[in-house]
C-alpha cells in the first residue's frame, strides 16, 4: 500500500518538497530517489538473471540430444537462481523502506491553496448577524444550568473532566439536533450508515491517522486483535470498501452516520473553553462520498453547501473558511471549514468540516473503480461533518436566549420536541 504516488515523488521530487513544505512539512526527498535507484537496478538484475536461466535451461534439450554432459548448465542456473533469491531478499528490504518512508508523508494540498497554518487561513463569507442583545447575554454553560439540561458536576463524577451529561430537554435538544441532520441526509439521498465504534488498525490506517497518530486516539486493551475506538464516523465510512473494485455504476456512494466520536484532545485550550466546546466525547453526524477523479470537486462543493444549509435551517450565525495547506489535516488535500458564532466569546468555532482527500485514503485502502474501457483507478474520497453537536448547541442556546432566561427552538427542531417552542429556565 503506497499513499501518495511514488511515481510523482520520483518524477518530480522537488515539486512534491514544496507542496510538502506548504504543509510545513521538512520533506527531503534524496533517501527515497536512491531508495528507487536501487529498486530499479535490482529489478534490472533480477530479471537479466531470469532470462539468462530461461536461455541455459532451453540448451538442455539439445545438450542431450547431442550426447553432451548438461550438467556445468544445471549448476550455472542453480547459482543465478541462488543470487535472485538473494536479490528478490532485497528487494522486498528495499520496498519495505519505501513503503516506511512514504506512508507518513501527509497527502500534497491542492495547488491553489495558500502555504502556512490557520494564520493564513481564508475567509469565503459569513451567513447571519452578530446579534446585539438588548440585556447582558449569559454563556451557555450558565444558561445549560439555569435551564437544568446539562449536568456538568454529575458527569465530572461518574467519568472525569471533558465529558457532560446531557438531561431532560438537553436531552431532547440534542436528540432533536441529530434527527433534523439525519433527516436532511436521508432527504438528500445519502445512505444511513450505524458503524462498530471498535475498528482495527487496516481502519485507521486506510483513513491516514494511522502511522502518524496512532497514539492520538483510544485504545481498548485486553483485546486481540488491536483494537481503538472511532475518533470519527469518517475513520469507520471511508474503510468500507476497503479492498474493493467498484464499477462506474456504483459511484458516487453518498454514506453518512450517527455516531459518539471519541478524542484524545480534550482539555482547555482556552480559560473560556470550558463546558462542551471541547471534550473527550461528542456526537457527530458525519457525511462521507466516494467518487470518480474527475467529479471529487463537484462533490466538495456539494457536502459544503449541504453542511452550510443545515446551520441556516437552524437560523445560526457563521462563517466558512478555507484553510491554509498547513492547516489541513494530514489526509486532506483541501479542507473548508464552517465556524459557528459563540457571543460570549466572541469567536468563530468550527462545528463542520469539509475536506477532499484526493486518491490519498483510496491509495491506502486500495479503493478502486473501473471506467469505461476496464482501466482501473483509484476513487477519491470526500468527508465532511453535518454537523457535530457539541457546538451548534452551545451556539443556539447563546444565540436564542431570550431576556428572561428562556432559549428558542429553532422551529426546524420543534417537530423532533414534541412541538415545544422554547425551554423555560428551572433554576
Amino acid at each position: 500500500m503506497i499513499m501518495i504516488d511514488p511515481k510523482l515523488i520520483e518524477e518530480r521530487p522537488e515539486y512534491v518538497k514544496e507542496a510538502l513544505a506548504k504543509k510545513l512539512w521538512d520533506f527531503d526527498p534524496s533517501l527515497l530517489l536512491s531508495l528507487f535507484q536501487k529498486r530499479r537496478e535490482l529489478r534490472k538484475e533480477v530479471e537479466s538473471n531470469k532470462a539468462e536461466q530461461n536461455r541455459l535451461s532451453a540448451l538442455v534439450p539439445s545438450y542431450k540430444k547431442e550426447g553432451k554432459d548438461p550438467s556445468s548448465i544445471f549448476v550455472k542456473v542453480k547459482n543465478l537462481a541462488a543470487q535472485n533469491k538473494d536479490k528478490e531478499e532485497e528487494l522486498k528490504d528495499i520496498e519495505a523502506k519505501i513503503q516506511k518512508n512514504i506512508e507518513v508523508l501527509p497527502n500534497l494540498p491542492d495547488d491553489d491553496l495558500i502555504g502556512g497554518g490557520k494564520e493564513n487561513n481564508q475567509p469565503i463569507r459569513e451567513w447571519g448577524s452578530k446579534e446585539k442583545f438588548s440585556f447582558t447575554p449569559k454563556d451557555h454553560v450558565t444558561l445549560a444550568e439555569s435551564l437544568d439540561i446539562i449536568d456538568y458536576k454529575r458527569a465530572a463524577k461518574i467519568s472525569g473532566s471533558g465529558t457532560w451529561i446531557y438531561k431532560g430537554e438537553g436531552a431532547e435538544l440534542e436528540w432533536a439536533l441529530l434527527n433534523y441532520f439525519i433527516s436532511e441526509h436521508l432527504k438528500d439521498g445519502y445512505h444511513f450508515i450505524l458503524p462498530p465504534h471498535l475498528l482495527n488498525v487496516d481502519s485507521g490506517y486506510t483513513s491516514g491517522q494511522f502511522p502518524k497518530f496512532k497514539e492520538e486516539v483510544f485504545y481498548l486493551e485486553g483485546l486481540e486483535p488491536k483494537k481503538f475506538l472511532l475518533p470519527t464516523a469518517e475513520t469507520a465510512l471511508v474503510n468500507l470498501h476497503r479492498n474493493e473494485i467498484l464499477s462506474l455504476e456504483d459511484l458516487p456512494k453518498k454514506y453518512f452516520s450517527y455516531t459518539p466520536c471519541y478524542r484524545k484532545e480534550a482539555g482547555s485550550y482556552r480559560t473560556e473553553e470550558r463546558g462542551m466546546i471541547r471534550g473527550y466525547q461528542f456526537n457527530k453526524v458525519e457525511m462521507v462520498q466516494y467518487t470518480k477523479e474527475d467529479e471529487s470537486d463537484n462533490a466538495f462543493t456539494e457536502m459544503v453547501e449541504k453542511a452550510e444549509r443545515l446551520l441556516q435551517g437552524l437560523g445560526l450565525t457563521y462563517r466558512l473558511d478555507k484553510l491554509a495547506a498547513g492547516d489541513c489535516s494530514h489526509s486532506m488535500a483541501r479542507t473548508y471549514d464552517i465556524e459557528v458564532w459563540i457571543p460570549s466569546m466572541g469567536i468563530y468555532k468550527e462545528v463542520s468540516s469539509v475536506s477532499n482527500a484526493r486518491d490519498y485514503q483510496a491509495r491506502r485502502g486500495m479503493i478502486r473503480y473501473k471506467d469505461e474501457n476496464g482501466k482501473t483507478h483509484y476513487c477519491h474520497t470526500l468527508n465532511g461533518s453535518g454537523l457535530a453537536t457539541s457546538r451548534v448547541f452551545p451556539a443556539l442556546l447563546e444565540q436564542c436566549q431570550q431576556e428572561d432566561g428562556s432559549v428558542i427552538i429553532p422551529e426546524v427542531l420543534r417537530p423532533f420536541m414534541r412541538g415545544k417552542e422554547r425551554i423555560l429556565p428551572k433554576k
